[in-house]
Protein backbone atom coordinates (compact mmCIF):
# COMPACT_ATOMS: atom_id res chain seq x y z
CA UNK A 1 0.00 0.00 0.00
CA UNK A 2 1.17 3.45 -0.60
CA UNK A 3 2.40 5.59 2.04
CA UNK A 4 0.99 8.87 2.35
CA UNK A 5 2.88 11.79 4.15
CA UNK A 6 1.50 15.08 4.44
CA UNK A 7 4.09 17.78 5.64
CA UNK A 8 3.02 21.30 7.01
CA UNK A 9 5.33 24.36 6.39
CA UNK A 10 4.29 28.07 7.69
CA UNK A 11 5.90 29.78 4.44
CA UNK A 12 6.64 29.05 0.68
CA UNK A 13 10.62 29.09 1.51
CA UNK A 14 10.44 26.46 3.78
CA UNK A 15 7.92 24.03 1.59
CA UNK A 16 10.74 25.06 -1.30
CA UNK A 17 13.33 23.49 1.36
CA UNK A 18 11.10 20.23 1.95
CA UNK A 19 10.48 19.68 -1.66
CA UNK A 20 14.40 20.11 -2.93
CA UNK A 21 15.22 17.21 -0.38
CA UNK A 22 11.99 14.45 -2.10
CA UNK A 23 13.42 12.66 -5.42
CA UNK A 24 9.87 11.76 -5.88
CA UNK A 25 8.37 13.29 -9.67
CA UNK A 26 6.79 10.72 -10.78
CA UNK A 27 3.55 10.27 -12.12
CA UNK A 28 0.70 12.08 -9.81
CA UNK A 29 3.06 14.50 -9.27
CA UNK A 30 1.91 18.36 -9.24
CA UNK A 31 0.23 20.78 -7.55
CA UNK A 32 -3.69 20.38 -6.43
CA UNK A 33 -6.12 22.81 -5.28
CA UNK A 34 -7.74 22.98 -1.83
CA UNK A 35 -10.31 24.59 -0.27
CA UNK A 36 -9.54 27.86 1.45
CA UNK A 37 -7.18 28.71 -1.71
CA UNK A 38 -4.75 26.53 -0.24
CA UNK A 39 -2.57 24.13 -1.98
CA UNK A 40 -0.65 20.78 -2.35
CA UNK A 41 2.37 20.43 -3.35
CA UNK A 42 2.57 16.35 -4.27
CA UNK A 43 5.35 14.16 -4.80
CA UNK A 44 4.93 10.90 -6.07
CA UNK A 45 7.66 8.36 -5.27
CA UNK A 46 10.02 7.36 -8.51
CA UNK A 47 12.66 6.03 -6.30
CA UNK A 48 14.30 2.02 -8.10
CA UNK A 49 13.11 -0.60 -5.81
CA UNK A 50 15.72 -2.61 -4.02
CA UNK A 51 17.29 -5.28 -6.31
CA UNK A 52 15.65 -3.79 -9.50
CA UNK A 53 12.16 -5.45 -8.25
CA UNK A 54 9.38 -4.81 -10.85
CA UNK A 55 7.05 -2.02 -9.46
CA UNK A 56 3.44 -1.86 -9.04
CA UNK A 57 0.55 0.39 -10.10
CA UNK A 58 0.79 2.71 -7.26
CA UNK A 59 3.77 4.63 -6.03
CA UNK A 60 5.75 3.49 -2.91
CA UNK A 61 5.26 7.12 -1.20
CA UNK A 62 3.00 9.64 -1.92
CA UNK A 63 4.18 12.93 -0.11
CA UNK A 64 2.32 15.99 0.05
CA UNK A 65 3.75 19.48 1.16
CA UNK A 66 1.62 22.26 2.21
CA UNK A 67 1.78 25.65 3.24
CA UNK A 68 0.11 26.36 6.07
CA UNK A 69 0.61 30.17 7.46
CA UNK A 70 2.31 31.51 10.41
CA UNK A 71 1.20 30.48 14.29
CA UNK A 72 -0.95 27.55 15.51
CA UNK A 73 -4.31 28.50 14.46
CA UNK A 74 -3.44 29.15 10.93
CA UNK A 75 -1.43 25.56 10.78
CA UNK A 76 -4.25 23.97 12.70
CA UNK A 77 -7.25 25.27 9.59
CA UNK A 78 -4.54 24.56 6.91
CA UNK A 79 -4.02 21.15 7.73
CA UNK A 80 -7.63 20.17 8.85
CA UNK A 81 -8.21 21.50 5.38
CA UNK A 82 -5.63 18.60 4.16
CA UNK A 83 -6.81 16.20 5.81
CA UNK A 84 -10.72 16.57 5.11
CA UNK A 85 -10.21 16.64 1.75
CA UNK A 86 -7.71 13.39 1.90
CA UNK A 87 -10.70 11.43 3.61
CA UNK A 88 -13.02 12.58 1.38
CA UNK A 89 -10.99 11.44 -1.57
CA UNK A 90 -10.75 8.26 -0.03
CA UNK A 91 -14.48 7.76 0.75
CA UNK A 92 -15.37 8.71 -3.02
CA UNK A 93 -12.87 5.92 -4.12
CA UNK A 94 -14.61 4.03 -1.44
CA UNK A 95 -10.88 2.61 0.06
CA UNK A 96 -11.75 0.45 2.73
CA UNK A 97 -8.12 -0.50 3.16
CA UNK A 98 -7.37 2.69 4.50
CA UNK A 99 -8.16 3.66 8.53
CA UNK A 100 -7.49 7.30 8.02
CA UNK A 101 -6.24 10.21 5.17
CA UNK A 102 -2.45 10.02 5.88
CA UNK A 103 0.09 7.91 7.54
CA UNK A 104 2.04 10.61 8.62
CA UNK A 105 1.87 14.37 9.28
CA UNK A 106 4.80 16.43 9.81
CA UNK A 107 5.31 20.09 10.96
CA UNK A 108 8.16 21.16 9.53
CA UNK A 109 10.66 24.24 9.42
CA UNK A 110 13.07 26.31 10.63
CA UNK A 111 12.92 27.35 14.38
CA UNK A 112 15.06 28.80 17.37
CA UNK A 113 17.40 26.29 19.65
CA UNK A 114 17.51 26.37 22.72
CA UNK A 115 21.07 26.46 23.62
CA UNK A 116 23.73 24.29 24.03
CA UNK A 117 20.91 21.65 23.32
CA UNK A 118 20.22 22.67 19.74
CA UNK A 119 23.24 24.33 17.89
CA UNK A 120 22.74 26.30 14.64
CA UNK A 121 22.25 24.37 12.00
CA UNK A 122 21.26 21.05 13.73
CA UNK A 123 17.64 19.49 13.44
CA UNK A 124 15.20 18.64 16.57
CA UNK A 125 12.69 15.78 16.30
CA UNK A 126 9.90 16.46 18.76
CA UNK A 127 9.63 13.82 21.44
CA UNK A 128 6.58 15.89 22.57
CA UNK A 129 4.56 18.73 20.74
CA UNK A 130 3.90 21.48 23.91
CA UNK A 131 1.75 24.54 23.71
CA UNK A 132 4.10 26.46 25.76
CA UNK A 133 2.02 29.09 26.44
CA UNK A 134 -1.33 27.61 26.66
CA UNK A 135 -2.55 28.05 29.96
CA UNK A 136 -2.90 31.09 32.31
CA UNK A 137 -0.56 33.45 34.38
CA UNK A 138 -1.65 33.55 38.34
CA UNK A 139 0.36 35.40 41.25
CA UNK A 140 2.24 32.66 41.71
CA UNK A 141 3.16 30.42 38.84
CA UNK A 142 2.07 29.58 35.01
CA UNK A 143 -1.21 26.95 34.96
CA UNK A 144 -1.48 24.51 32.05
CA UNK A 145 -4.38 24.45 30.30
CA UNK A 146 -4.55 20.56 31.98
CA UNK A 147 -4.30 22.30 34.98
CA UNK A 148 -7.40 24.56 34.58
CA UNK A 149 -9.50 21.57 33.50
CA UNK A 150 -9.62 22.92 29.92
CA UNK A 151 -7.92 20.46 27.00
CA UNK A 152 -4.53 19.59 26.50
CA UNK A 153 -0.86 21.24 26.13
CA UNK A 154 0.97 18.56 24.70
CA UNK A 155 1.08 15.85 22.31
CA UNK A 156 3.72 12.43 22.80
CA UNK A 157 5.17 11.57 19.52
CA UNK A 158 5.72 7.74 19.27
CA UNK A 159 8.59 6.63 21.03
CA UNK A 160 9.04 3.94 17.97
CA UNK A 161 8.70 6.75 15.49
CA UNK A 162 11.37 8.92 16.77
CA UNK A 163 13.67 6.27 17.27
CA UNK A 164 13.21 6.12 13.28
CA UNK A 165 13.61 9.39 12.39
CA UNK A 166 16.45 9.51 14.39
CA UNK A 167 18.29 6.41 13.11
CA UNK A 168 17.70 7.64 9.64
CA UNK A 169 19.53 11.20 10.55
CA UNK A 170 22.04 9.66 11.91
CA UNK A 171 23.12 7.12 9.51
CA UNK A 172 22.99 10.54 7.39
CA UNK A 173 25.31 12.26 10.10
CA UNK A 174 22.85 15.25 10.03
CA UNK A 175 23.23 16.51 14.13
CA UNK A 176 20.28 16.18 15.86
CA UNK A 177 18.34 15.64 18.80
CA UNK A 178 15.04 14.29 20.13
CA UNK A 179 13.36 16.36 22.50
CA UNK A 180 9.95 18.47 23.15
CA UNK A 181 9.48 21.33 20.95
CA UNK A 182 7.42 24.27 21.98
CA UNK A 183 4.83 25.75 19.94
CA UNK A 184 4.36 30.20 20.98
CA UNK A 185 2.11 32.37 20.12
CA UNK A 186 5.20 34.94 20.48
CA UNK A 187 8.35 34.09 19.43
CA UNK A 188 10.94 34.38 22.42
CA UNK A 189 13.19 37.58 21.88
CA UNK A 190 14.87 38.12 26.18
CA UNK A 191 17.33 36.13 27.54
CA UNK A 192 14.70 35.87 30.46
CA UNK A 193 11.61 34.90 28.17
CA UNK A 194 14.19 32.22 27.32
CA UNK A 195 15.04 31.39 31.01
CA UNK A 196 11.38 31.06 31.81
CA UNK A 197 10.62 28.60 29.08
CA UNK A 198 13.64 26.25 30.18
CA UNK A 199 12.50 26.44 33.57
CA UNK A 200 8.89 26.03 32.51
CA UNK A 201 9.67 22.80 29.75
CA UNK A 202 12.90 21.16 30.93
CA UNK A 203 15.13 19.35 28.06
CA UNK A 204 12.90 21.65 25.45
CA UNK A 205 15.16 22.11 22.24
CA UNK A 206 13.41 24.16 19.83
CA UNK A 207 10.31 26.53 20.01
CA UNK A 208 8.34 27.05 16.77
CA UNK A 209 4.88 28.62 15.98
CA UNK A 210 2.64 25.79 14.39
CA UNK A 211 3.80 22.47 15.86
CA UNK A 212 0.94 22.33 17.98
CA UNK A 213 -1.87 23.62 15.59
CA UNK A 214 -0.96 21.08 13.27
CA UNK A 215 -0.64 18.02 16.04
CA UNK A 216 -4.04 19.05 17.03
CA UNK A 217 -5.75 18.50 13.61
CA UNK A 218 -3.49 15.55 13.27
CA UNK A 219 -4.58 13.79 16.28
CA UNK A 220 -8.42 15.15 15.23
CA UNK A 221 -8.05 12.14 12.16
CA UNK A 222 -6.10 9.44 14.03
CA UNK A 223 -2.95 9.85 12.24
CA UNK A 224 0.73 10.17 13.85
CA UNK A 225 2.14 13.73 13.79
CA UNK A 226 5.53 14.41 14.35
CA UNK A 227 7.39 17.97 14.28
CA UNK A 228 10.98 18.62 12.33
CA UNK A 229 12.86 21.51 12.96
CA UNK A 230 16.27 22.95 11.77
CA UNK A 231 17.70 25.77 14.30
CA UNK A 232 18.40 28.84 12.58
CA UNK A 233 18.95 30.85 15.53
CA UNK A 234 19.27 30.83 19.58
CA UNK A 235 16.30 31.63 21.76
CA UNK A 236 16.83 34.63 22.99
CA UNK A 237 17.84 38.48 22.24
CA UNK A 238 16.99 38.73 18.31
CA UNK A 239 20.15 39.67 16.87
CA UNK A 240 19.93 38.83 13.43
CA UNK A 241 23.25 39.16 12.42
CA UNK A 242 23.84 36.04 14.05
CA UNK A 243 20.94 34.11 12.83
CA UNK A 244 22.12 31.39 10.23
CA UNK A 245 18.53 30.66 7.95
CA UNK A 246 20.47 29.11 5.18
CA UNK A 247 22.39 26.84 6.74
CA UNK A 248 18.81 25.73 8.57
CA UNK A 249 17.42 25.76 5.31
CA UNK A 250 19.93 23.46 3.64
CA UNK A 251 19.53 20.86 7.19
CA UNK A 252 15.73 20.77 6.24
CA UNK A 253 16.46 20.16 3.02
CA UNK A 254 19.16 17.03 3.70
CA UNK A 255 17.15 16.05 6.87
CA UNK A 256 13.96 15.32 3.99
CA UNK A 257 16.23 13.91 1.49
CA UNK A 258 17.67 11.23 4.34
CA UNK A 259 13.68 10.32 4.78
CA UNK A 260 12.69 10.15 1.65
CA UNK A 261 15.03 7.66 1.32
CA UNK A 262 14.08 5.41 4.41
CA UNK A 263 10.69 6.31 6.91
CA UNK A 264 8.78 7.49 3.89
CA UNK A 265 9.18 4.64 1.52
CA UNK A 266 10.09 1.52 4.12
CA UNK A 267 7.18 -0.59 6.26
CA UNK A 268 6.92 0.44 9.91
CA UNK A 269 7.89 -2.21 12.04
Amino acid sequence: MTHRILIVTAVAAEADSVARGLPFGGPGSGELPLPGGFRLRRHADTLPLPGGAPRGPEPRAVVDVLVGGVGPAAAAVATATALAAAALAAASRADTLRASPYDLVVSAGIAGGFQPLAPLGSVVVSDTIVAADLGAQTPDAYLAVEELGFGRSTHPVPARLTERISRALGEGVQRHTVAPVLTVSTVTGTAERATELANRHPGAAAEAMEGFGVAEAAAAYGVPVVEIRAVSNAVGPRDRGAWRIGQAMDSLRYTFQLLSNTLFVEPAP
